[in-house]
């Protein structure tokens, strides 16, 4: 497990850490770790539609490009900009970090 996400304080972080280590090391078994893990990492926050529009044009990039970015299709980011569909999974976590980091973390 070598998820890097911003832990809810520092003694959570401390303490997720902990966790990882006795998880390599085998004490903790993969559903335990889950569940350590969905208490010590903060969630990654939703974005809407006029979010995701914003964070690509404070990019410059296109639907398409962002779409390539993204690994998923020009028509899925549309309907995000649309308010149509919502993004989850890898690609909010996608998202995030490009808005906390820029487009280099990703590339």
């Amino acid at each position: 497990m070598s998820t890097k996400s911003k832990a809810k304080s520092r003694l959570f972080e401390a303490a997720y850490e902990t966790a990882q280590d006795l998880h390599r090391l085998g004490f903790i078994d993969k559903r335990k770790m889950s569940k350590f893990e969905a208490l010590c990492i903060a969630p990654v926050k939703d974005f809407d539609s006029d979010k995701i529009r914003e964070l690509r044009l404070s990019l410059q990039l296109s639907q398409a490009v962002l779409a390539a970015v993204l690994n998923t299709s020009l028509s899925t980011v549309r309907k995000w900009e649309l308010g149509d569909k919502h993004p989850s999974g890898p690609s909010l976590k996608l998202l995030s970090l490009l808005e906390r980091k820029g487009l280099d973390a990703i590339l």
